[in-house]
């Protein structure tokens, strides 16, 4: 696998508040997460806590936790888990920013493709002008 889709596959842990009806909510959420597209792997950790690993352009933190949150979990907002999340909102929006993947849309992995080879060297780009390319 190449450095950009190593960098691209995420790993992270979700930690979910103990105060809630259901004691076992990584484990339901895990059944959950598994079927979500971009994810790859979920791991329970314990009653409390899981593991996933999901690929940046098809799906980010953020996405992941407001999907948890309206099925009725409750993510841990403790001080730590707080500054955490935000810092791994930060990062990847920007990453996903600067490979040409805005917030909100579901899948940009083909623009990152187009974006790359319109960048890369290679004999297939005319560098005329859209006009003077119809003239011939």
């Amino acid at each position: 696998m190449d450095d950009l889709a190593e960098d691209l596959i995420k790993e992270r842990e979700i930690s979910f508040c103990t105060l809630h009806p259901d004691p076992d909510q990584a484990g339901s959420a895990a059944a959950l997460l598994l079927e979500l597209d971009g994810v790859h792997r979920v791991e329970v950790i314990d009653a409390g806590t899981l593991q996933i690993r999901y690929h940046l352009l098809v799906i980010c933190l953020i996405d992941i936790e407001e999907m948890l949150e309206h099925n009725g979990f409750h993510i841990d907002n403790g001080l730590m888990n707080k500054v955490r999340r935000a810092l791994f909102h930060y990062t990847e929006e920007t990453q996903r920013a600067n490979l040409g993947c805005a917030r909100g849309e579901a899948n940009c992995t083909q623009k990152v493709f187009v974006n790359r080879y319109r960048n890369r060297e290679h004999g297939c780009q005319d560098d005329r002008p859209e006009h003077w390319r119809r003239y011939l």
